[in-house]
Order: C-alpha cells, then sequence, then structure tokens
C-alpha cells in the first residue's frame, strides 16, 4: 500500500517537474510592465487558497493545502501533502490609441509538505519568480524627412523560477518560528530593434538590433514568525510577520547587435559582439509582510495582510555603457489584502456543498514604474472554492481547488513619459490546484 503511494506521488513529481522545466519561463500573456527590472514579479505571494482570498494567509494556518507564504505555518502541516496547480490568464491591454487582447497558461506551482515531528515540519517547492514577456511597437518621425518614419520594435520573454525549502518549528504553546532557502534561476531574453520606413521601396530595409540574453542563479532567504492564541472561547487571533532578506543574484551577461530583414530575419556577417559572459549582480529588495487574523478554529477564517517592498533600491548592472532597459528607476511599493473563507458545514454528510470552502477577497498593490511622477495601482477582487473529493478517510483526502482574480494594472492617463497614454491592463486569472493529504509512516498494530 505504502509503495503504491511512493509511486503515485513519484509519478506526479516527476510528471510536474518536466513540465516546470518546459513552461518556467513562460509568462501570462504580453504585460508591458514586465519589461521593467527582472519582470512581473511574483516573490512570496502563496498558491490557489491564498489567490482565492485576494492574496492573504501570512496568518491562516490550515492543514490541507500548503501555504508556504509564510514558511512559520508549514508546522501546521498534519499529514503530508502534495499540491500542484496550473495558471491561466485573459486581459485586455490598451492605451489612448490601441489596445489588443491576449492570454496564456502555464504551469503555477509545485509543492510538497510533511511533518517530521511534533515539533517540526518541512516543505519543498518549485514556484516563479518572476515572469517576463512582452511585445510592443512604436513609431516616430525622422527629422529632416518627412515622409520616413522610425519603427521601434521591443521584445522580451523568459523569468527566473524558485526551488525551496522551508522550516518550521514550535517553540512555545502558540508560537512558530521558520524559514525558508530558495535557490532561483532562470534566464531573461530582451530584444530591440529600429527599423527607418520611407515612402518609397522598402523592400531592401534594414533594421538594426539588440540582443540581451541574462542568465541568473543565486540563493535567497526569508524568515517567517507566527502566534496563534484564544481571543474566547470560540474566537482565536493570529499573528504573524515574513521577511525576506536582500539578495544580489548572481547574472551571466550576452549582449550582441545585428541587422535584419524586414521580416526578421538576420543578415549574414552583420552581427557584432558587445558584451560576452561579462559577470553582474540584479540587486532584489528586502520584502516585509505584516498579516493578523481571526478564526473560529473551526469553519471559517477571515485575514489582513500588509506588504512593502523596497523596489528604489533594485538595481541591475550597466552595460557596455550602455543602460538596460530593466534598469528603469523604480519605487517602493506597498500592498494590502483582505479576505477570508467559510464552509457552512465541514463534517456534514448529508449535503456535499456545507462541505465546499467559499472563499474570497479584494487587494489593492502599487506598481513600482512611476510615468511622470504618476502611483499607478493594480486592484483586484478573487473568489474561490475547494472542493473535497468525494472518499476522504482518516487517511487520505483530496481537495481541487479554484481561484479567480478579476483586476486593473496601471490607467490610460497622459504624462510626459507617455504622451500615448499610460499602458492599463485588465485581466482575469484562473488557477486549478488539487492537494493530496496522506497519513504516512504509521505504525500498524494487530490485536
Amino acid at each position: 500500500m505504502l509503495k503504491t503511494k511512493f509511486a503515485g506521488l513519484a509519478g506526479l513529481s516527476l510528471l510536474g517537474w518536466l513540465s516546470a522545466a518546459q513552461t518556467h519561463a513562460q509568462g501570462l500573456g504580453n504585460s508591458p510592465y514586465s519589461r521593467l527590472g527582472l519582470g512581473d514579479a511574483y516573490i512570496n505571494t502563496g498558491g490557489v487558497r491564498q489567490m482565492a482570498m485576494g492574496g492573504v494567509g501570512l496568518a491562516a494556518p490550515n492543514g490541507t493545502n500548503v501555504n508556504e507564504l509564510n514558511p512559520a505555518l508549514v508546522y501546521y502541516t498534519s499529514r503530508t501533502t502534495y499540491e500542484v496547480a496550473v495558471t491561466g490568464q485573459f486581459k485586455t491591454i490598451s492605451n489612448r490609441t490601441n489596445s489588443q487582447r491576449d492570454g496564456s497558461g502555464t504551469l503555477g506551482y509545485l509543492a510538497l509538505a510533511f511533518p517530521i515531528s511534533k515539533r517540526w515540519a518541512a516543505a519543498a517547492g518549485l514556484r516563479p519568480y518572476t515572469a517576463v514577456d512582452y511585445e510592443s511597437t512604436t513609431s516616430n518621425s525622422v527629422a529632416g524627412d518627412p515622409n520616413a518614419q522610425s519603427i521601434n520594435r521591443f521584445t522580451g520573454d523568459g523569468g527566473l523560477s524558485e526551488a525551496y525549502m522551508a522550516h518550521a518549528f514550535r517553540l512555545a504553546k502558540g508560537l512558530t518560528v521558520g524559514g525558508t532557502a530558495s535557490y532561483v534561476f532562470g534566464t531573461i531574453d530582451a530584444t530591440s530593434g529600429t527599423t527607418v520606413i520611407t515612402s518609397g521601396d522598402n523592400s531592401n530595409a534594414q533594421s538594426t538590433v539588440r540582443l540581451e540574453h541574462v542568465r541568473y542563479s543565486d540563493f535567497i532567504f526569508r524568515a517567517g514568525a507566527h502566534y496563534r492564541s484564544k481571543l474566547t472561547d470560540k474566537l482565536n487571533y493570529n499573528l504573524a510577520a515574513v521577511y525576506g532578506f536582500q539578495s544580489n543574484l548572481n547574472g551571466t551577461y550576452d549582449v550582441t547587435q545585428e541587422q535584419r530583414t524586414l521580416t526578421g530575419a538576420p543578415i549574414a556577417n552583420t552581427s557584432i559582439v558587445l558584451v560576452s559572459g561579462q559577470k553582474g549582480e540584479a540587486r532584489v529588495p528586502t520584502l516585509a509582510q505584516f498579516g493578523i487574523s481571526l478564526d473560529n478554529n473551526r469553519n471559517w477564517s477571515t485575514s489582513l495582510d500588509l506588504a512593502r517592498q523596497q523596489w528604489s533600491r533594485f538595481q541591475v548592472p550597466t552595460l557596455a555603457g550602455v543602460t538596460s532597459a530593466a534598469n528603469v528607476p523604480l519605487s517602493d511599493t506597498y500592498r494590502v489584502g483582505l479576505g477570508g473563507e467559510w464552509a457552512p458545514d465541514p463534517t456534514n454528510v448529508d449535503n456535499y456543498f456545507k462541505r465546499v470552502v467559499y472563499r474570497a477577497g479584494i487587494s489593492l498593490a502599487e506598481v513600482p514604474y512611476r510615468p511622470g511622477g504618476q502611483r499607478l495601482y493594480d486592484r483586484a477582487v478573487s473568489w474561490g472554492f475547494g472542493f473535497p473529493i468525494p472518499g476522504a478517510t482518516p487517511l487520505d483526502a483530496t481537495t481541487l481547488s479554484l481561484a479567480f482574480t478579476y483586476g486593473q494594472r496601471g490607467n490610460n492617463n497622459v504624462t510626459i513619459d507617455s504622451p500615448s497614454g499610460n499602458v492599463k491592463e485588465n485581466y482575469i486569472r484562473m488557477q486549478v490546484g488539487v492537494s493530496l493529504n496522506n497519513r504516512w509512516f504509521i505504525k500498524r498494530r494487530i490485536e
């Protein structure tokens, strides 16, 4: 029996890791904001349960899902839990003059948590860290030639993934602490090209293209704490804090320049190596998160989370005397989320929908990029469900979780930096996750 469970888990893990190898660098559709910094950041954002509650959960212990948002909460893993999720997104991107629809899907994350002793539990997994996925085109007039236009095209893809190991320990009644050590790795490719188009024959027109290829890899660390106690006989409160330490990701940079035809085909013998194998570091700033939650230890909980990240201290090296587009000055960001979950009657055997967990939340976050000094926000509302799969026993249980988020990032306001208007993204994001819970290593007794 135990061998069968191990084989099943090994098969799921192998399938997940193989999928991750193919999808970890894929984003969720064209996002011009992913051109900045290291891309769209998913730094310590949690899993499908947290997404459905507005991205909160720092102080919300749970024994069904893997909660690595706060490493101290891994302690509440009562059974070996394996979790895998996929993520999809549809969005509309627009400014004052243009708009487009886009979307994509990718592996969300993999996680495995297990109790080790009465005071110690651990978790390991793979999740996205940042994602780069953008493509934009701009046109400008050419000085001295009113019939010519300069077409500028920018593309980027790739991203970073995080393979982590977390440990949690109970120090005293209600007090747990934890730490996460992660290996961050991945590549980011960015291309920028300029083509001059005239009113005449452009069949021989060429574009000058600059290609950046960066490989990142290094370790990052987080620490978390959680305290749980009674407010009344039927009400508990939870306090939590997580701190992500500043880290310098080692990078290897290659930059080339070449000529291409209008169709994008490289022209022979035009490639020039500007940088080859240059070493550098990308500074990722500290992240401070705080959470508070209330629950009745039975069928409901509500949480409030706050976060601050010092993106003003972000930095990537200057290459060959040219500052990378990723090194646009950024600003510190704040995020607030409020959410909760409710199961009408988790032990009801007659009505299945009374055992379903219903989740909802809202969130407001700043975007680190401020065109013309204007603050941009990401506003979102989330909801989701946790469906227990029939047939659960005290030793085995499976839960199917769904999470949905509808949000808006940015606006269309005109600024000095954005004469055609800022970029606004309206999106709906979906995540489907499966949690497998099993109690391992039980010593059988013969009576």
